[in-house]
């Protein structure tokens, strides 16, 4: 099958899983889409399996505007023909919460270029754009977690200030990116600790959520 018989099946796979009550339910929860058949994450994964991951086959998903197409897509894209330009192209179209989560989930937290490209992408100005980034960060740490000194100091500058955005996402996004950093040692829970001490009785919003975050780890440790 070449590429546009696999899509043309791939697409033939989803219309039969349809699921109007999921689709009607995203809807209202604010998830929009051009078209969203409401196909649940193990049946987009299970019709994933069925075919050989593709470059071609993967790009060709992505430009769909179709849900599942997008979510198949990260799952469907090897790493080794994704640059890092392609990256950006994708990112930049990126319009909803859970595109973002499941693309940095499926695809930009293996690149070998992860940790550069999510700290390029929290100083973006976009809100899927900086949300993927810390996203990303909050999967590599999750990984691994080792930081040198100075992208642990750029990491926490940026998360920082991200908890003050207007965006939800964005906030929620960095302050996950947080709390993945605190959980890897000790050493990076203190340095969260000595940020945020003198936020305990700050008037400002975002810092009280961010102080009471904190506190929540430390405590839950």
């Amino acid at each position: 099958m070449d590429i546009k018989e696999q899509l043309k099946d791939i697409k033939t796979q989803l219309r039969l899983s349809m699921n109007g009550a999921v689709s009607q339910s995203m809807r209202e929860k604010g998830l929009v889409y051009k078209l969203n058949f409401g196909v649940e994450i193990p049946r987009i994964k299970m019709i994933a399996e069925g075919y050989e991951k593709n470059h071609d086959l993967a790009q060709a998903l992505w430009k769909e505007d179709i849900r599942e197409c997008k979510i198949m897509a990260a799952m469907l894209q090897p790493v080794d023909t994704f640059y890092p330009e392609i990256a950006d192209i994708w990112v930049e179209s990126i319009r909803n919460i859970e595109i973002a989560e499941l693309t940095c989930m499926n695809l930009f937290q293996h690149l070998p270029y992860a940790p550069a490209k999510s700290f390029h992408w929290m100083a973006d100005e976009q809100e899927y754009v900086q949300t993927c980034g810390f996203l990303t960060a909050a999967r590599l740490l999750m990984k691994k977690g080792d930081m040198t000194e100075r992208a642990s100091g750029e990491l926490l500058d940026q998360a920082l200030c991200a908890v003050h955005s207007e965006s939800y996402h964005v906030r929620n996004a960095a302050l996950l990116a947080i709390r993945k950093y605190m959980q890897h040692n000790e050493e990076h829970a203190f340095r969260v600790c000595r940020m945020v001490e003198g936020m305990a009785d700050s008037t400002v919003e975002a810092e009280q959520m961010l102080y009471n975050m904190v506190k929540e780890e430390v405590e839950n440790k």
